[in-house]
């Protein structure tokens, strides 16, 4: 079994940490300007310009089975939709807000198709929750907010109540999770309290009442799992755009926590039509690998069009990790980072996963070595050693690396990997080493 003790959480986070792989969907109106989800404020737009696109949404290629199958054809395990971003639209049929999906020409419950399209596939299913609401009359304008640069911007602040927008989030939480059936994860976004500029604070967990907020979650879904984005620790941490380099510790006790890297597929979240910095196939691979390598999930983004379909761009990302996952999944569900004493063989330019049982060993080759690969501290310990994509045999060696009798290595301890000149036709090739067992 697995060496690694993780902090406790609320929540059970057992089947997260096997099933390692998600899909993240941001889609909202956003996704018509097509230039970041962050439009309305990076732009300040007003109200009454950011309208036009509510009385225009209409996804017509909308097509939640479609996503689902995408989803789980590329190896995801569990999917998080924005059922509200930071622009305040409501993917679902709320009754606290006309600012709702049904209200315009889509006239569809997203939520409702998402949840059951996803279930449908034997995908869990998680809802994004934005804290913030620029479209809330009584979410106080601050640093983040579209009418910040407006000449009156204080006093178009008077008279907004946070209490009672407090109370809205819990409102329109409630109907999610009791609306649509048994919902794995509530991903809640974000806290930025500790700022300040001028007459304008940034909002926390005081703000937000996160304390009444998460309570209600868990008594309405007892077995969900909950992010730390509302201030306050739950289970999930969500280091978000960048590759970490370890398992992430607890600050206060140094312990492993559950963590879950976020990233796009591209530079923007939501649907950016002239946004370019896709990632390679090796980096989409790669980021997976590191992620799970070092005990974490990757949630994966996917940001549909405005007419509801995943564009060319995405699908050929997604196909990237279909092709890989058919092949490897195995290197990665049910895998987490490998006990100390096998790390410590790890060549250069590889990452190495662990099953839990502890029985196997994945060797991932971010760059092909020409013929040999040595494995110093692994003699004796690998019964067998195969390419996982197609299960063909990896020939061994132990205690010297040996070519014409040159005696290149010699080490008692040295397992020697001797590897086809030809590399497999893969952005990663993992190698599957079997443990001897007793």
């Amino acid at each position: 079994m697995s060496s690694y003790a993780v902090r406790q959480t609320p929540g059970d986070t057992a089947w997260f940490r096997h099933d390692r792989f998600g899909m993240f969907i941001h889609w909202g109106l956003y996704a018509m300007p097509a230039r970041h989800e962050w439009v309305k404020t990076r732009e300040c737009r007003p109200e009454a310009e950011y309208e036009k696109y509510f009385r225009y949404f209409q996804p017509d290629l909308f097509d939640a089975r479609a996503w689902a199958r995408q989803a789980r054809a590329a190896g995801m395990r569990y999917a998080v939709l924005t059922t509200k971003h930071h622009e305040g639209f409501c993917l679902w049929d709320s009754r606290y807000t006309d600012y709702k999906v049904t209200n315009t020409p889509a006239r569809r419950d997203v939520v409702r198709e998402f949840v059951e399209a996803f279930r449908a596939e034997g995908l869990r299913v998680g809802f994004y929750y934005s804290l913030l609401d620029w479209h809330h009359p009584d979410f106080p304008i601050d640093m983040n907010h579209p009418r910040r640069k407006d000449p009156d911007a204080q006093a178009q602040n008077e008279g907004r109540d946070m209490r009672r927008y407090a109370q809205y989030m819990r409102n329109q939480v409630a109907e999610l999770l009791t609306g649509y059936g048994k919902i794995d994860i509530l991903w809640l976004d974000f806290s930025y309290g500790e700022r300040k500029e001028g007459w304008m604070r940034g909002k926390g967990k005081e703000d937000w009442e996160s304390e009444a907020l998460i309570a209600l979650a868990r008594r309405l879904q007892p077995g969900i799992l909950i992010n730390n984005r509302a201030g306050i620790e739950q289970d999930l941490w969500t280091p978000e755009q960048h590759q970490p380099t370890q398992w992430l510790r607890h600050p206060d006790t140094g312990e492993l926590v559950t963590w879950e890297a976020c990233q796009t597929f591209s530079g923007s979240w939501g649907y950016h039509r002239d946004e370019a910095s896709w990632k390679s196939p090796d980096m989409l691979i790669r980021m997976l690998v590191n992620t799970v390598s070092l005990g974490g999930n990757l949630l994966m983004n996917v940001g549909p069009t405005a007419r509801g379909y995943f564009d060319a761009r995405a699908e050929a990302a997604l196909k990237v990790y279909a092709d890989w996952m058919r092949l490897h999944a195995r290197s990665i569900y049910g895998c987490t980072m490998a006990e100390p004493a096998f790390l410590a063989a790890l060549p250069p330019d590889c990452r190495m996963t662990q099953s839990e049982d502890g029985s196997r060993l994945y060797l991932h080759l971010f760059a092909y070595p020409f013929a040999f690969l040595p494995l110093r501290g692994l003699a004796g310990k690998v019964d067998y050693a195969q390419f996982l994509g197609d299960g063909s045999e990896v020939e061994r060696s132990e205690g010297r690396m040996d070519h014409f009798g040159d005696g290149l290595l010699e080490d008692d301890d040295l397992l020697v990997l001797k590897l086809p000149a030809v590399r497999p036709d893969t952005p990663v090739p993992v190698i599957e080493l079997f443990l001897k067992q007793g």
